[in-house]
This record gives structure tokens, C-alpha cells and sequence, in this order.
């Protein structure tokens, strides 16, 4: 079973929400009431009939609501390719349209079935009131969706900064120690020498040159691979990943660079201290609409390195997290006495093959 999709940089960016999803519906319904309930306390007389007027209010507010919403989810995806101003330019006047052709439609159909009583004001006072009030109601909506689209805009932004920063985060002294494992390699091992030398090609350009938000797990699991593969060649024995992933479907998206940050910290932070090494375990399961992954590895009791380096992995993973997830996905850190585990937990989003 797929997930919902999730927004991704793409729907980080529009201007408009989805008006075709019930959630937006929901909202869209709730504000028109609002606003109901507003325009009829404004025009209050105290004279016992609130509900009657607010009946007449909501029944003509909810239909161009309605009708509103069902108008901008149809052409959404043709306004957001004319840009923010122009979008905007082009909702605000097909709402106005659509307003004053419904005000119109219900002053004749009033007319047409002889209950004028419904609507006190001549033709033309309802006609400009209604037209002022959607000016105003349509304006603040606009303002309201470029201000959200540029706060989520700002966010992805960020988030996107600190992706680049990771990228950029091959740290010093991997790259040192492989280039010392390699070095030594040369005279030892040549064909050996030369397969670590395109294992760590392959992984600084997967981990520097990936231009998307998300990557399939498959994609993920693989970097991790090679990075395991230049490691092993430097720690030998002392170094043992276990996988246990039989249960995760390949496919499914996860964000960029997550495994392969939390395996150099598992190794740098735990493993290398230790005189005899450890292992690294990683399994994974999936339980119904969720994954789960947990990487644990050893730690050495009184043995600690800087630890900026493993929370600022940490922090952006987090970040990322809540980002493409929210509520849903989370980054959990259980530190014992000889052990440290990072749990993953995600909804499931399996990539279109």
C-alpha cells in the first residue's frame, strides 16, 4: 500500500494549495462560514432573526466557496506555471468573475420565483456590496497563500543549505585514511589499490552531485555499501556490518543521504575506538504504512570523540525529517552504557517505476 504523496520541493513551491483535497475543502468551508458569521453579526438588527439571516448568508457563501474551490482546483496547475504575480493576478479576477456571476445568477432566480424578501437590497446594492466584500475577503486569501508560500519556501531553502552542507561533510579524516589505505594498497595490493580508488570516486559523487530532495532506499542502501567497502579495507577485522532488510521495499523514498551519515558516525563514534572493533547492526522492518530502520553500534565506556560533528549529522537528518514527513516521521537516539541505536521511522512513498 503507497503512502499519500508527500510534499516534495515542487509542492514546497506553489503558490496555490490543492484545492482538490479534502483538507483544503475543510478549511475553505470553515473561513466561508467565518466569514458568514461575520458579515450577518455586522448587519445584526437585534431583532430575533440572526439564525434566518445567517441561514441566507452561509447559503449563498458556501455556494461560491464551493463553487470557488472547484474552479481553482481545475485550472491550479495552469496557474502555477504562469508564476506567483501572475497567479495571483489571474485568481483574484476568476474569483471576482465567478462572484459577481453568482450574485447575479441568485438576484434573478429571487426574482424569477417571486421571493424578493430573501434579499432586501435593490439589484444594484447587492451587486457592488457583494463585489466589495469579495474584493476584500479574495485580496487577504491571496496574501495570505504568498505569505505561506514564501514561509515554506524559506524552509525548503534552508533545508536545502544544510543538505549541501552534508554533502560537503566527507570529513577530513576519511578522506585521509582513505587516501593512506589506498597509498598503502599501491604497493601491496594493486587491484585492490585500484578498486578502493573507485569505490570512493562512486561515493563523492552519489553523496556531492545527487540534485534531488529524496532518493530510493535501494539508491541509499547503496552508498552505504561503498562507504562500508572503503572502510573495511582500513579496519579490516575490526569492522562487521550486519544488514538485516529483507522486509524493506527498495523502492521506497527516503531523504537524501541518511544511511550512509549515520554509518560513518556509527564507525567514527563507536567502532574506531574500540581496540578489538564491534559490529554495526542495521535492520530494518515495515509495519503496515511505516518503515523502520535502527543502526546500533558498541561504544567504548570512557572513550569519546568531538561530538559536533555527530549532531550536526543528526540535527540536519532530523530536520529533513520533519520536512518531508512532519508529524509522521521521526529520528529517535538511544544511548546505553555500551551500546548507541538511531531509530528511523517513516511512512511508506515507493518511487513510480
Amino acid at each position: 500500500m503507497t503512502a499519500a504523496p508527500l510534499p516534495d520541493h515542487e509542492d514546497a513551491q506553489a503558490f496555490l494549495p490543492d484545492f482538490c483535497a479534502a483538507s483544503t475543502i475543510f478549511i475553505v468551508v470553515l473561513v466561508a462560514e467565518l466569514v458568514a458569521i461575520v458579515l450577518t453579526l455586522a448587519a445584526y438588527d437585534a431583532e430575533g432573526r440572526f439564525l434566518i439571516e445567517l441561514s441566507k448568508t452561509s447559503f449563498f457563501v458556501l455556494w461560491l466557496a464551493l463553487l470557488g474551490s472547484a474552479v481553482m482546483c481545475a485550472l491550479r496547475g495552469t496557474l502555477e506555471k504562469t508564476g506567483k504575480t501572475r497567479a495571483f493576478v489571474i485568481s483574484f479576477f476568476v474569483l471576482e468573475i465567478l462572484c459577481l456571476a453568482l450574485s447575479e445568477i441568485s438576484w434573478q432566480l429571487i426574482r424569477f420565483f417571486g421571493a424578493a424578501t430573501i434579499i432586501s437590497d435593490s439589484h444594484a446594492t447587492f451587486i457592488m456590496r457583494t463585489f466589495a466584500i469579495s474584493s476584500i475577503v479574495i485580496a487577504l486569501a491571496m496574501r495570505y497563500l504568498y505569505i505561506s508560500s514564501e514561509w515554506r519556501r524559506s524552509i525548503v531553502l534552508e533545508a536545502q543549505s544544510r543538505i549541501s552542507a552534508l554533502q560537503a561533510l566527507i570529513r577530513p579524516h576519511f578522506l585521509f585514511n582513505s587516501m593512506n589505505t589506498i597509498a598503502s594498497l599501491t604497493r601491496s595490493n594493486p587491484p585492490q589499490a585500484e578498486e578502493a580508488v573507485e569505490d570512493l570516486s562512486d561515493l563523492l559523487r552519489a553523496t556531492m552531485s545527487s540534485p534531488r530532495d529524496r532518493s530510493t532506499l535501494k539508491q541509499e542502501l547503496e552508498i552505504a555499501a561503498i562507504y562500508q567497502r572503503i572502510e573495511k579495507l582500513r579496519l579490516g577485522d575490526r569492522l562487521e556490518v550486519r544488514w538485516d532488510i529483507d522486509e524493506l521495499p527498495m523502492r521506497a523514498r527516503i531523504p537524501n543521504l541518511t544511511i550512509q551519515p549515520l554509518l560513518e558516525n556509527a564507525i567514527y563514534h563507536g567502532i574506531e575506538l574500540l581496540p578489538d572493533g564491534g559490529e554495526v547492526a542495521i535492520s530494518g522492518q515495515r509495519d503496515d504504512d511505516f518503515l523502520t530502520i535502527i543502526m546500533t553500534n558498541p561504544i567504548a565506556a570512557g572513550k569519546k570523540r568531538d561530538k559536533i560533528g555527530n549532531n550536526m549529522a543528526l540535527a540536519n537528518i532530523r530536520q529533513r525529517f520533519e520536512l518531508a514527513y512532519g508529524g509522521r516521521g521521526s529520528v529517535d537516539v538511544d544511548i546505553g552504557d555500551e551500546h548507541y541505536a538511531v531509530t528511523l521511522r517513516f511512512p511508506v512513498e515507493e518511487a513510480e517505476t
